[in-house]
């Protein structure tokens, strides 16, 4: 089936990170098991989501994994020119929600399983879906646990999210975190028979404000990215539910992005002991927090072999760095040499109109072929 007939199929699921991912999962099994192709099931904690991993080729060492999540962002809010969830064709253009990011990857991937096939692999193509990437990588870790007993290790892996076809050498780290801080409410007749939690609330997001100038000024820095420092940014805070009562509960979003030099939790680690500190000294009743997402950071690799591969394959050279985060830190951080590539551009994911070009599909799936006929150089 051509990758365009495939992709239609892919974004008719609006696959939502956060919920079963069982339809999704169910065509990408039915689609490698009508070429013959054993897929191995990896679900999650959760119990309705799964990741899937498929293996063509010999069962050997030193095999190339290519690797894309199944989840799209949600539509509400924006102003689509068409259905979202239906895939329209304009000449080269074809838009739908996940064309880019990344299911048109996925419907490249599928759509070479008889090429794969037909090639006298000296090494095994090794095919990763995972869900909840877009909450925060929640559902690659799973199946990069089982791995070792999916599959002998592989030599690299390329994550396809969309970089114009350019590999994408690394990129930040991330950590986001709920923060709570609680108070004691009561009439706002008299502020002081309560305890208001908006205003500890203020003096954290000040800290927090501080925290990100210092690490501005004072680095480390890194400058293979833009901005060269880690960041620390509040983007959301949800408090008090009248005037005239005396807010007992804050909750405050935070997210560090962190140099490959410097874990986000690091980064984080200041902002949770301000959070302690507005407990010990007697401004909050309680503070507590909680995780959204995390996720590791992009290192190059120390061999650039990966990255040479995968530019000959591509035909564009490596670009060092990207703002946005991937599964591949995740990849790398278990020892697997990863890189960026994917068809498609992060400049139109997560848009109203989101599209890929079809030239930019056949480009992708033209790259597939030679990475996979290079394996065993």
């Amino acid at each position: 089936m051509p990758f365009k007939a495939i992709l239609a199929d892919l974004v008719a699921f609006p696959s939502l990170p956060g919920l079963p991912n069982g339809a999704i999962a169910g065509y990408v099994q039915d689609a490698l098991a009508r070429h013959g192709v054993e897929v191995a099931v990896v679900p999650g904690p959760e119990g309705d989501r799964v990741n899937l991993f498929a293996t063509i080729g010999p069962r050997v060492p030193g095999g190339l994994v290519l690797s894309g999540h199944m989840d799209v962002v949600p539509v509400e809010g924006q102003a689509w020119t068409s259905d979202p969830f239906r895939l329209t064709a304009a000449g080269d253009r074809l838009t739908a929600r996940g064309t880019s990011d990344m299911k048109g990857f996925l419907a490249c991937m599928l759509a070479m399983v008889p090429a794969f096939q037909a090639m006298p692999l000296a090494r095994p193509v090794h095919l990763a879906f995972s869900y909840d990437e877009e909450i925060g990588c929640r559902g690659v870790p799973h199946l990069i646990a089982r791995l070792p007993d999916l599959c002998p290790a592989p030599m690299g892996c390329v994550v396809g999210e969309p970089t114009d076809l350019r590999p994408v050498l690394s990129h930040k780290g991330k950590q986001a975190l709920a923060l709570t801080i609680e108070g004691q409410a009561g009439h706002s007749s008299n502020p002081a028979a309560g305890e208001n939690a908006l205003y500890p609330a203020a003096a954290l997001l000040l800290a927090i404000r501080d925290r990100a100038a210092r690490l501005a000024a004072e680095g480390p820095f890194d400058p293979r990215f833009d901005p060269p420092h880690s960041t620390l940014q509040a983007g959301v805070i949800r408090g008090g539910a009248a005037v005239n009562i005396i807010p007992d509960r804050v909750e405050v979003e935070v997210e560090a992005r962190a140099i490959p030099a410097q874990a986000p939790q690091a980064v984080m680690a200041g902002v949770l002991a301000d959070l302690e500190a507005i407990v010990a000294e007697g401004r909050a009743l309680r503070a507590t927090h909680r995780e959204l997402s995390s996720y590791p950071a992009l290192p190059p690799a120390e061999d650039g072999a990966l990255a040479a591969r995968v530019a000959a394959a591509s035909g564009h050279a490596p670009l060092q760095s990207v703002s946005y985060g991937t599964e591949a830190g995740l990849f790398a951080a278990a020892g697997v040499p990863s890189i960026v590539c994917g068809p498609g551009s992060i400049a139109r994911a997560h848009k109203a109109d989101e599209f890929v070009m079809a030239s930019e599909l056949e480009a992708c799936c033209a790259m597939l072929r030679r990475l996979a006929e290079r394996l065993d150089a």
